[in-house]
Formats: C-alpha cells, structure tokens, sequence
C-alpha cells in the first residue's frame, strides 16, 4: 500500500513502556500490571494492552497513505487521510479487550491454546475518528441499511498486518453492514486516542473501532473495507474466537457449528489485590472493572469477602463527581465502570467479585462450567486471596 509498509521482520519494533508484562516477545503482546490498568477511568496509551500478530506496520509517508472500498457496491473508492479528516469528528468512550482475557485463569482448570493473559488484556481508551456510517455514506451507501443494491451485507476490514494464520496474508474480520451504518453503534474510523495521534501499536494511521464487540473485529493499520454478501471468511472469524462448549476438544472440534463471537458478555475483575495478598490488619480497598459488551450498562457489582456467602454492593463510577447510572446519557454507553468498596477482612479470605448487566445477564460462579479449548470469553467470578499477617501464604 502506497505509504503504509508491514516489515518483515521485528526490527523496527515502536518503544514499550518498561512495566508492561510480555506474554510474547514477536510479536509483542502485553498487558499491564492490574493495579496500574486501574489507575485511571481512561487507561493511558503506554498502559493499554497489546495485542499483535507480526511485525508492526510503519508509515513512510501520510500523505500517500490511502485505503479502498470495493465489493458489492456502484461506486468503488480511494480514501486518503484529508478526505477522513474532512469528515465530522466524533470521541467515543469505549473499552477494548481481548476476547482472550483471563486465559490464564482458564488453563487452570484444562489446558488451552493462546496467549497467558491474566486480567489486564483489556482498556478503556477516548477514541476519534468520522462514523463508519459517514464514510460508508461517500460511496452510497445510506445509514441504516440492511443490504447493498448489489446485494453487500457485510463491512469486511483487512489490515495491512500480515499474519502466519492468514499464510502470511492480511488480518481481517467483518461486521453486519447492520451495525455498521447505524451512527447509533458509534463505529469509528478511528485516527486518534486519548485525545493525540494513534500510536503505532494501536493501528496509526487509522483503525476501526466496533464498541461492545471482542477486540479482533477492531483492525488496526486499515488497509482497505470490501462489502460482501457473506461474512469475512478470514481465520480469526472462521477458525478462531467462536465459543464452544466443555465436551468439544481439538479432535472433535467443527467450526463451522458456531458463529464468529462479537459481543462480550459481562465481565468484572478486582485490580486492587493480585491473586495472592498478605495485609496489615484493618480496612483494605477492593477495586477493579466491570464492562459489559453490546451497549449494556454495569448495574451491580457485588463483593464478597467470604468466598461468596455474603455480599455487599460496590460503588461505580465513571468521570469523577459524576454519578454512574447505567444507561444514562450521562454515562458512557460503551466503557467499563471502576468499582470500589472497604472491608474488614478477617485472618484470612477469598475475595469474589460478580457483576450484573442491565439486561440481568450474570457471571458464572464457576470458570469449569465455560471452559472451552481456546479459552476465550472466561467471564466467571474472579477471586483473589488475602491473608492478614507478615510471611507468604
């Protein structure tokens, strides 16, 4: 692509803050301390998780830089940057995270494959960049459509990224064109984060931003969109991130039974204490994040200092001096809560934290119950273990 180059190897590798926790070397994935992922609503650039599949892309010249729209449409088009950055600028508030989140937790209980991550594959960023909706508007395409006159029912991104998935191809995923020319699902084209240029682990020069949906449908390095009558038919949609039960395992496994995951389902982890903890006595603070995929607010998330007998309610929020009330306008729709609460915990505890969406979905008690063979989407309870004294547990 004119402008946008993918290295063939890892010698040109952006700088990484020092305190992220690799999972992978090359390609780079890593994720922060959780008490570090906490520290503020908005995580900061250098404390979002990373997630790679090759070396990153670089820009050669801005200027240059172009993306296509082809596929079941009249009008197929180049975009450079000016006619993106000529469109109306639109910030989301919207949390990211791997679908792979918590894995490690997972292989506990039966072995899988993919990345270790612990609790921290996951970020709640301020995104910019026009609607999809906007740009899909250019080339003819109305808002709120349901099907292309052609016959296009899907948005496919395709990265500039190459991948030993693809075989050595582009990674690529795809969304209903449902959603992504509703404004409402406030899909972005996205060119800046927090509030400066995207950095190039997070896809500069451009990306897609899908909120509420798993992270591998938000490409980076976005290299051209195709309106198909199908869904992508790449890997990471078709031979990876589909949930399926306990009882399928590699020797039995048939993708094709299940559709490609988008939506998370509800999801909390307590950031505040690692899985292990020696206290002094007295009041300790228990913190972390609640997020709910699919435009669903946080309504409740409970603590328990028992291992799950008694429970007490957190407080959420958001902004500060703002009152968290899901599905407020106040509220970001698409972001995680940070939720917070004090206890007097005895000699020792298990610490259990759950939450509660607003359309009531719950979080299983136990990881068991959703184990699946990539590990994706474990969304079960989350405890830690504190002890009251001065020497290891």
């Amino acid at each position: 692509m004119p402008g946008l180059t993918a290295p063939s190897d890892y010698s040109q590798e952006p700088p990484r803050h020092p305190a992220l926790l690799i999972n992978c070397k090359e390609p780079f994935n890593a994720e922060p301390h959780r008490s570090d992922l906490i520290s503020s609503y908005v995580t900061p650039v250098d404390f979002f998780y990373k997630r790679n599949h090759g070396p990153i892309p670089i820009v050669d010249d801005i200027e240059r830089y172009s993306f296509s729209i082809t596929g079941l449409i009249e009008n197929p088009k180049e975009l450079y940057m000016k006619d993106i950055w000529e469109l109306p600028k639109y910030i989301v508030t919207a949390t990211l995270q791997c679908a792979g989140n918590r894995r490690t937790a997972m292989s506990k209980t039966r072995n899988v494959k993919g990345l270790g991550w612990d609790i921290s594959a996951i970020g709640n960023a301020v995104w910019g960049g026009p609607k999809l909706a906007d740009v899909l508007e250019l080339i003819g395409i109305p808002k709120s459509s349901q099907i292309t006159p052609s016959g296009g029912k899907h948005v496919e991104f395709v990265s500039i990224d190459k991948c030993k998935e693809e075989n050595g191809g582009p990674y690529k995923a795809s969304i209903p064109i449902s959603q992504a020319t509703n404004p409402e699902a406030d899909v972005l084209l996205a060119y800046e984060m927090n509030g400066e240029t995207l950095n190039r682990d997070h896809g500069y020069p451009l990306r897609v931003i899908v909120p509420g949906v798993i992270g591998a449908r938000s490409v980076k390095w976005l290299d051209s969109i195709n309106i198909l009558a199908e869904e992508c038919q790449g890997f990471f949609m078709q031979r990876d991130y589909k949930m399926f039960p306990p009882s399928v395992d590699w020797d039995n496994i048939n993708w094709s039974t299940r559709r490609p995951q988008m939506d998370f389902p509800v999801q909390t982890a307590i950031c505040s204490l690692e899985d292990v903890n020696v206290v002094k006595p007295g009041k300790i603070t228990i913190k972390g994040y609640a997020v709910s995929g699919g435009e669903r607010g946080i309504d409740r998330v409970d603590v328990s200092i028992d291992g799950g007998k008694i429970w007490v309610e957190a407080s959420r929020f958001q902004k500060a001096g703002i009152p968290y009330i899901s599905d407020d306008t106040s509220s970001d729709k698409w972001a995680w809560v940070i939720f917070e609460v004090e206890a007097d915990i005895p000699e020792s505890a298990e610490i259990v934290a759950k939450a509660v969406d607003t359309a009531a979905n719950v979080q299983p008690e136990n990881v068991e119950v959703i184990w699946n063979l990539r590990g994706i989407l474990n969304t079960s309870w989350h405890r830690v273990h504190v002890r009251v004294g001065h020497s290891s547990m």
